[in-house]
């Protein structure tokens, strides 16, 4: 049997616009196992999320973390090239204390230069800015050092640190492998009388199912960096009628990206 001609088809081809569609590019460990689930949980079907892998190895120590700066130019590179974006996220809370804001945005506007970078300690920051709160208490999965550097972010962005709890794990794998009571006895003994409201930090742990019993048992908002970064992200997409709020006190509040400081 001779084998079939191939012609081409009459059909007219026509394109919808590339900015017709929400996009935001993601940047993960290569060990991150949450954030994209968290994300897929978060956001609204419209904005889709695009995702490229940095290298990391563990022990999760500043040496470690530190290692990842010169790596990020080329995984941003890899997100959509000549696709445009509304952002670009660096999913890991420890590393962008201890790399630092200006060097982080530096890497990634190497390869994608203009593109606003999110960050979940930035987020993080400006969560707590439109919630009103100052005084916050810090929950890590991390060893005390990558924890340190978290305390010292904070606390540099003129936020009152009245507690600081850390669980003490080396491997972000077994962070992403906490249970939600750990989770939820962890954020219980770091409240207290002094603080306004509950940070979780760390990308890799899975906080965001136990925001609500959190808030629910303490009375006080919960933050997260995969909350926090998403927050973010839908602001700057112009999501102002997005409110899951199973996911937290945060997201009752309207997200209106012109008073964060930046266009919606």
């Amino acid at each position: 049997m001779a084998e079939p001609q191939v012609s081409m088809s009459p059909q007219k081809i026509g394109y919808e616009s590339l900015g017709a569609t929400v996009r935001f590019g993601l940047i993960a460990l290569a060990t991150d196992m949450t954030t994209e689930p968290d994300f897929v949980r978060i956001f609204p079907p419209e904005a889709i999320v695009h995702t490229t892998r940095v290298q990391y190895a563990n022990p999760t120590t500043p040496e470690n973390l530190r290692k990842m700066a010169p790596l990020l130019t080329d995984a941003a590179a890899l997100i959509t090239p000549g696709v445009p974006l509304v952002g670009i996220c660096y999913s890991c809370t420890s590393a962008a204390a201890t790399i630092g804001v200006e060097t982080v945005e530096r890497s990634i506007h190497a390869a994608r230069p203009g593109i606003p970078v999110v960050l979940p300690t930035g987020a993080a920051a400006l969560a707590f800015k439109a919630l009103g709160v100052n005084r916050i208490a810090i929950v890590t999965p991390y060893l005390p050092e990558a924890s340190e550097a978290v305390a010292g972010y904070f606390a540099s962005q003129g936020f009152d640190v009245a507690s600081h709890h850390c669980l003490g794990l080396a491997d972000d794998r077994d962070m992403a492998r906490l249970s939600k009571h750990t989770i939820v006895e962890a954020a219980i003994s770091a409240d207290g009388p002094d603080n306004e409201a509950i940070f979780l930090s760390c990308t890799a742990m899975p906080a965001v199912g136990a925001i609500s019993e959190i808030e629910e048992r303490t009375g006080k908002p919960v933050v997260t960096s995969n909350q926090a970064s998403a927050w973010e992200m839908l602001r700057r997409g112009g999501f102002r009628d997005w409110h899951p709020t199973e996911y937290g006190r945060l997201f009752t509040l309207q997200l209106d990206g012109v008073n964060a400081g930046f266009a919606a």
